[in-house]
């Protein structure tokens, strides 16, 4: 489970949304979600987080539905690699975000 300060607003499947990130790893993340999607269609999702731009493009790859969507990334463009390596650092030292604070 990660801080509730994590969040990413994405596109898919002709819907746009802002939701809550509640499992991330370098591999793909889990997005808490009401709207269910395909199981195989893609995503672009644009992180809103003090680490700078994070921009990935995803692909659904698990629904639980009521529950939210497991994604896959697919590709994080080369100037926001380091930006998700250092959301990540953060979210497995347990360091809140500043604004939080």
């Amino acid at each position: 489970m990660i801080p509730d300060g994590v969040w990413a607003y994405w596109r898919c499947g002709g819907v746009e949304d802002i939701s809550r990130i509640s499992d991330l790893s370098i591999g793909g993340l889990f997005l808490s979600t009401l709207i269910p999607q395909t199981v195989g269609v893609k995503a672009q999702l644009d992180f809103l987080v003090q680490e700078g731009d994070i921009r990935v493009e995803a692909e659904v790859r698990h629904l639980v539905p009521s529950g939210g969507l497991g994604l896959k990334f697919i590709a994080v463009s080369d100037p926001d690699c380091p930006n998700l390596i250092a959301l990540l650092k953060r979210i497995r030292s347990g360091s809140q975000p500043r604004w939080a604070n």
